[in-house]
């Protein structure tokens, strides 16, 4: 059966496993649980062992044939049961103390019937869900990001995060009414990191829709700003720059069209919106990140028996962050809504503000909501960054 063991980890440890638990450890003192899957690290697919010791974590990654010996000395010596879960199969292995080794496994339903032009596996889940950047359309920037494959399939560690590409050029598909198509476009990306979205935007508007349009991506990371301008000249894409520099500070333009911030951590967020609003953006995206500021100022005496216990605290200070965030943005004009990103599973900063201007500014409304938005802070004995900076912009 060691023959059979190492002929499943074969066929499973690739780009199209979903994960691997292994548990049932045969010594009190082991770590009791151990997780493994794929992970893209610089464009290669490596597996991440998450080992759980106690109240510890531990993670290492590794290629597939050093993982596959790892599985096999784990099982052999320190595990009695192994859940392969795979796009094609599922399957159980049990060690019995005698060292005897039972697998069963049977294929999946989620192999997709059938395939696609390419010859490639569609997975079932996909076929009814037409995205904007489509399977099987091979599409340069995901390629070298390590999304697609040069033939266009998704890989499989990468899926989350197409589908979050597509998630967000649905948002850019809504807002596309309130872009000129008279003269360009000008869009900046406040802490655009690796820019797998920026790039997807770029392509969307530029590429697919034929937009003239002027994107900067803006990050304090030189390294990451090197790597990704150094993508932008290879694919010809002239209407994309990137800048380091901080978001406080950029004085790059004297007006915007759209501002796109996604999880710029704690108070960066609120320069960024601040700067929207100065430059009148039309358009504003942002998914906000790490709201540690309202955590620590919150404090309500008839909220207390809520906020006593620390993790509500703070998804409470997080929502009322964004909250606060959204309502505040309405008193400069925009309407305001707060949408779902991506699933929770995926990943916990799900929520994104899409605020887009009125031409029409009704500031007897707006000055309603600004009290009450003040009202709100005095109970909570809270000061958020925004409030204080579009303050100050008043006052000028």
């Amino acid at each position: 059966m060691q023959g059979e063991l190492r002929k499943l980890l074969e066929e499973t440890v690739n780009e199209d496993l979903y994960r691997i638990t292994i548990s049932n450890p045969r010594r009190k003192d082991e770590a009791f649980k151990i997780k493994i899957r794929p992970v893209m690290v610089k464009g290669a697919i490596l597996f991440q062992e998450t080992l759980y010791e106690g109240t510890k974590v531990f993670h290492e990654n590794k290629d597939s044939e050093i993982m596959i010996d790892r599985i096999e000395q784990l099982l052999a010596r320190d595990f009695k049961q192994c859940e392969v879960e795979h796009r094609s199969w599922r399957a159980t292995v049990l060690v019995s103390k005698k060292g005897k080794i039972t697998i069963s496994r049977k294929r999946t339903q989620d192999t997709g019937a059938g395939t696609d032009r390419s010859g490639q596996i569609r997975m079932a889940h996909n076929r009814t869900k037409k995205y904007i950047l489509e399977e099987g359309i091979p599409v340069p920037f995901l390629v070298d990001l390590g999304v697609q494959t040069k033939e266009g399939r998704v890989v499989h560690a990468r899926y989350d995060k197409f589908r979050q590409i597509n998630r967000f050029l649905e948002f850019i598909e809504d807002i596309l009414p309130t872009l000129s198509r008279e003269r360009t476009v000008k869009i900046i990306d406040f802490g655009c990191g690796k820019s797998y979205l920026t790039f997807a935007m770029y392509y969307y508007l530029h590429e697919l829709k034929r937009y003239d349009v002027e994107i900067t991506g803006l990050d304090l990371k030189e390294d990451v700003i090197d790597h990704c301008r150094r993508l932008s000249e290879k694919y010809g894409y002239g209407g994309l720059r990137f800048l380091k520099g901080d978001i406080a500070e950029y004085e790059g333009h004297d007006s915007v069209d759209m501002v796109v911030t996604l999880h710029a951590c704690d108070t960066a967020t609120d320069y960024a919106l601040a700067r929207a609003v100065e430059w009148h953006a039309g358009v504003i995206l942002s998914v906000p990140c790490c709201q540690h500021e309202v955590n620590s100022q919150i404090r309500c005496d008839k909220l207390d028996t809520i906020m006593k216990y620390g993790i509500i605290k703070e998804r409470m200070a997080a929502l009322v962050t964004d909250a606060i965030r959204a309502q505040l943005l309405e008193t400069e004009g925009y309407t305001v809504d707060i949408l779902e990103f991506i699933d929770m599973e995926h990943t916990p900063k799900n929520l994104l503000i899409r605020a887009v201007r009125k031409t029409d500014r009704q500031g007897q409304c707006q000055e309603q909501v600004r009290r009450k938005v003040q009202d709100t802070t005095a109970f909570l004995h809270i000061e958020p960054t925004l409030q204080k900076l579009l303050g100050e912009r008043h006052m000028q």
